[in-house]
């Protein structure tokens, strides 16, 4: 068979996966405000794709003439420029569809035409206090490095200027850095209407009062574009310079790389569109898109509901841990039995203040983390300082690769060494996406470990968005390998081995062949034999042709991938024994799970890593076992409920057709609000069962009488 048809291109499975983001955009079932956010959601994935995904083709193109073969990245290119141009139209579409929906629950999202003469003096006012002093246009002319001087997460508008038979060009950029986008507008007394109005419109409306007195003109006209840049940036090899200094020099070129997508107004002229081209030096591989009047959709992620209530999801309140919550201290909780939260449905609040109580706990020696991304106003940070200002010996692994987070980890690690933490940068070559904490107590005459190991990031704020897994425990297997984790991070090439984590790069690929291996040897025995896999992306063709094996000798496999999934599920002799599905809701789904049935005996493992190359050969990852038989029972119940999603789960198929799951007869199961049911219930119930057991304890103390 042709491997062609073994394996989908990941650059198309993530743009089917971003196809299924906007589903959620298009789907009346969301509240209508939640809708217009999913439109911002995709229009930031998009941003990313260019920077990232397109970019790496492009430049494979690129090297690839230089050396005269052809390995097909030209005709992907143009398969994801067909794909990617018609969601664009999808989108624009859809954008005012929901502005018409708006319209009718009284919010209105105007422009510079549809402004009420009562309105005017107002925002005549807001515009020259608030608007006009961040507003400097640059003049476009020959000589102007607008490479240079364009940013790369900016909309702009391209102004021009018309002076008899003269035209001359200027350039706008849209202040979001320093104001907000959408302004509300006030209304006229007794209406019930909202109006807000986009920041660009507003610069649009008052075009007259930025260029009079300065230029002759006898019109003015106004067009939004936008840039996107590679992504990508080379880091000097220099022993002098320290990774910090690579990182700040690295950034630097990352802002005047070369750009890979240009996005015009449709109806900017052809003069403009093509002045801006050159100047911008866009190439016949660059992705140049005709859109709509406004762009930078992302900034719709914080669309504001000025409307009812209904109009946004209703909030879930956070579940607290019955384990953390009746507890003296989170040491005690975890030192009677291992935790598993899960986020968000699980407060965050529990992980900081693990790291809270360590920072003072006068039996606490030490404390170790790894971080990739954390909040902007970080309380885990803080407590590393705090803890370090206790005279705790802090380490504090820093990754400065993490991409669009690299300038805030390099801040972040100056102002950890500041305060006398230390700071480690990781192994050359290899990017730290583990997710460990480790704190040393000294606990009589001895030394206990504590360790958290999970699925997500140290981060407050993606911790109320993501679904992700932390496990807490003492036990000392786990403790002990967590230490070395970060023995391996301080002296790679110092042997180690682990038998209980599952570590990238050690030993995670053979591990997993060989937990592949065993279930393929029980379906071949004719014993219980099943795999199911939770992971954000899998791609690895090594692990896709096991679970192609795995398939072929009778293994059951459930696959739940919410990005790109290069796996064809349903393949006649190859895959039949594979299911594979997608969720997409409020929350975004982000934990690494993998359940391998073992005979009745089914070993649980939560991981940091994705099934994708890098992640199992080029990155420090850690996969944990989870031992305890409750937290074991609670994953796989949780994933058997994502398993039977009859509202958000789409089928992964060759087509990339993103078809709803059928819900027949069946009950209807949206799997993100069951869980939650689920952990509440689970949460319940351990409180029931120790006021059971203080009941029937007091029953048995004999009674004292006066």
């Amino acid at each position: 068979m042709s491997t062609d048809t073994l394996y989908l291109d990941k650059e198309l499975s993530w743009l089917s996966f971003n196809e299924r983001v906007l589903q959620e955009a298009a789907d009346k079932s969301v509240p209508l405000i939640e809708r217009v956010r999913f439109l911002g959601i995709f229009s930031s994935n998009t941003d990313e794709f260019y920077k990232v995904r397109f970019s790496d083709i492009k430049r494979r193109i690129l090297i690839n003439q230089e050396q005269g073969i052809d390995d097909g990245a030209k005709h992907l290119l143009s398969k994801i420029q067909s794909r990617a141009l018609k969601m664009n139209q999808d989108f624009d579409a859809l954008y005012s569809e929901i502005l018409l929906e708006m319209a009718r629950r009284h919010i209105f999202l105007v422009n510079d035409q549809q402004i009420d003469d009562h309105q005017k003096p107002w925002l005549r006012r807001y515009f020259r206090h608030n608007i006009l002093p961040h507003i400097t246009p640059i003049l476009i002319t020959d000589d102007i490095d607008l490479l240079q001087f364009l940013k790369d997460e900016y909309s702009y508008l391209t102004i021009e200027m018309r002076h008899h038979n003269q035209t001359r060009y200027a350039l706008i950029e849209i202040p979001t850095d320093q104001l907000p986008r959408f302004i509300e507008l006030p209304e006229a007394k007794g209406k019930r209407r909202k109006t807000l109005m986009l920041l660009d419109n507003i610069i649009r409306f008052f075009l007259d009062d930025i260029f009079c007195g300065l230029f002759e003109y006898e019109s003015l006209a106004a067009y939004s574009m936008k840039m996107t840049r590679d992504a990508e940036y080379d880091l000097g090899q220099e022993l002098e310079q320290s990774l910090l200094e690579q990182m700040s020099e690295g950034l630097k070129q990352r802002l005047t790389a070369m750009p890979v997508r240009f996005v015009y107004q449709r109806d900017m002229p052809s003069d403009m569109i093509n002045v801006l081209s050159d100047l911008l030096k866009v190439s016949n591989f660059d992705s140049i898109i005709p859109g709509g009047r406004y762009h930078n959709f992302k900034d719709f992620i914080g669309f504001p509901n000025v409307g009812r209530k209904y109009l946004e999801n209703k909030p879930l309140p956070q579940i607290e841990s019955f384990h953390f919550a009746q507890s003296r201290n989170s040491f005690d909780a975890i030192k009677a039995q291992d935790i598993l939260l899960h986020y968000p449905y699980h407060t965050f609040n529990h992980m900081t203040e693990f790291v809270r109580q360590a920072s003072f706990d006068p039996k606490v020696r030490s404390i170790k983390i790894n971080i990739y991304r954390v909040a902007k106003n970080s309380r885990i940070i803080d407590s590393m300082i705090d803890a370090a200002n206790n005279g705790k010996r802090v380490t504090v692994v820093v990754e400065l690769q993490a991409r669009f987070d690299e300038e805030a980890n390099i801040e972040w690690a100056r102002r950890l060494r500041e305060a006398g933490v230390h700071v480690l940068f990781g192994v050359p070559g290899l990017k730290i996406h583990s997710k460990l904490c480790l704190v040393t107590r000294k606990e009589a005459d001895q030394f206990v470990r504590y360790a958290h190991l999970g699925t997500g990031n140290f981060h407050e704020k993606t911790a109320r968005i993501y679904t992700d897994f932390s496990l807490f425990t003492c036990d000392e297997d786990i403790t002990n390998e967590v230490r070395q984790v970060f023995a391996y991070i301080e002296n790679p090439y110092r042997p180690i081995e682990f038998e209980h984590l599952i570590v990238s790069p050690k030993n995670s690929r053979a591990r997993l062949y060989d937990l592949i291996d065993r279930e393929i040897a029980h379906a071949k025995q004719q014993l219980p034999a099943s795999i199911t896999l939770k992971v954000n992306n899998l791609v690895d063709k090594g692990l896709i042709n096991m679970l192609y094996q795995a398939s072929n000798a009778g293994v059951s496999v459930d696959l739940i991938v919410r990005g790109m999934c290069t796996l064809v599920p349903g393949i006649k002799g190859i895959s039949e024994n594979i299911r594979a599905i997608s969720i997409i809701d409020r929350f975004l789904e982000h934990p690494r799970v993998a359940i391998f049935a073992n005979n009745g005996d089914p070993d649980v493992i939560i991981s940091s890593a994705d099934w994708m190359t890098r992640n199992i050969d080029n990155r420090i990852e850690v996969g944990c076992p989870i031992y305890d038989p409750i937290l074991k029972k609670k994953i796989i119940d949780i994933l058997q409920i994502q398993l039977t999603d009859t509202v958000k789960a789409r089928i992964l198929d060759k087509d990339m057709s993103n078809q709803y799951v059928a819900r027949g007869n069946r009950r209807k199961v949206r799997s993100q609000m069951a869980i939650y049911e689920y952990l509440k219930y689970s949460e319940r119930q351990l409180k029931k069962q120790a006021e059971k057991a203080i009941i029937k304890h007091d029953s048995t103390q004999p009674l004292v009488t006066a």
